[in-house]
């Protein structure tokens, strides 16, 4: 079995001249956004993956924020390809806003041939990003989808004569999904493809628009077979169902995905237990109101702020003290907040037990 690491050793060789942009070169690409750049490049320098991959060798890799462990094999393995090596990366931000509850990042690949591939970083490991990750639930437009297409038409305002392809994993896809969609027609002509790699979908405003039914012919989407994060939201794209060694919700981690040559190990349809969390998120939602959610959020979300934590790291380093933070500020609730919480849990809870057994009585 191999993955996105394995297809970079195995077609490194070849340059995107020699051998067409492919799903996977998406994959790689989506996740070059999430690669710790801060200290390595500015925001508006062109320069190689290859230069970056250097300048990344020697930092303090103990001392970067890197997301997934794999991240470091990866990147130096990308500027080392003669594939991804010589390709040009610029225009990168990240901005992280608490006030707008708002985490984005992003950063655009200059490819042959007159193209560009524009990266959407998905969620990182600060509170605030998963803060804004689940106001989707509740909100139409949010802050780093607005962000996605600022910077969208920005690039291609920068590089009127190219075309581009946008991607993103996580949340990421999402974000690309929507700035490919509410960018104006010039630019939306201009777009090759939108790859969204197990990213959630959206509220059904959105999907109905006639601004997301223009772009719809051009999206591509890849889940893992027990995706979650992939099936949250409404979709209306058809979707690529991808072999995983993981289980459950660690599929979401794109480096088990299978890959063999230069497309995804593919399977027929997502497992059960993916069609349960599905059935049991949209029904969930279906019976609280987008009022009551983002009520919900905002108050488990006060009570995880009472830590002082600025990242799930953070907060589960000092465990302890989180926890106590976390039971004193819940406790110090008053007994309306305190009948959310309990009233939105249990009502998940309940969805999610009459989905099992429905599913196991019509198995036996």
């Amino acid at each position: 079995m191999a993955n996105v690491c394995d297809y970079v050793k195995w077609r490194g060789d070849l340059s995107i001249e020699q051998s067409e942009f492919n799903e996977i070169d998406n994959l790689i690409l989506s996740r070059f956004s999430y690669f710790p750049f801060d200290k390595i490049i500015k925001e508006n320098e062109v320069v190689t993956i290859k230069e970056l991959s250097e300048r990344f060798k020697k930092q303090d890799i103990s001392k970067l924020p890197i997301l997934w462990k794999d991240d470091v094999d990866l990147f130096p393995l990308m500027g080392e390809s003669e594939r991804f090596g010589k390709l040009l990366a610029t225009k990168y931000i990240n901005k992280i806003d608490p006030e707008q509850e708002k985490q984005f990042a992003a950063i655009t690949v200059l490819m042959p041939n007159d193209t560009i591939f524009v990266s959407y970083r998905g969620t990182d490991n600060t509170i605030v990003g998963w803060k804004e990750d689940l106001n989707m639930s509740f909100k139409s437009h949010i802050a780093s989808q607005i962000s996605a297409k600022k910077y969208l038409e920005i690039i291609a305002q920068e590089y009127p004569d190219k075309k581009i392809r946008i991607g993103g994993h996580s949340k990421g896809g999402n974000i690309a999904v929507y700035a490919a969609t509410f960018v104006n027609k010039e630019i939306k002509d201009r777009i090759i493809n939108v790859y969204n790699n197990d990213g959630p979908g959206f509220c059904e405003k959105i999907i109905e628009s006639n601004e997301y039914i223009e772009i719809l012919p051009k999206i591509h989407t890849f889940i893992p077979q027990s995706s979650v994060v992939g099936r949250l939201l409404n979709h209306e794209e058809k979707y690529t169902v991808v072999e995983s060694t993981q289980v459950g919700l660690l599929q979401h981690d794109l480096y088990s995905w299978q890959v063999l040559g230069g497309k995804f190990v593919t399977l027929e349809e997502v497992t059960n237990g993916s069609q349960i969390v599905d059935k049991t998120i949209k029904e969930w939602l279906k019976s609280i109101s987008p009022e009551e959610r983002g009520k919900f959020l905002d108050i488990l979300f006060e009570i995880l702020n009472s830590t002082d934590a600025k990242t799930l790291s953070e907060m589960s380093s000092n465990w302890f003290a989180s926890a106590k933070a976390v039971l004193t500020t819940y406790k110090n609730l008053d007994s309306e907040n305190k009948e959310i919480i309990i009233k939105t849990i249990t009502s998940l809870m309940n969805i999610a037990k009459r989905n099992v057994l429905a599913r196991n009585k019509n198995t036996k």
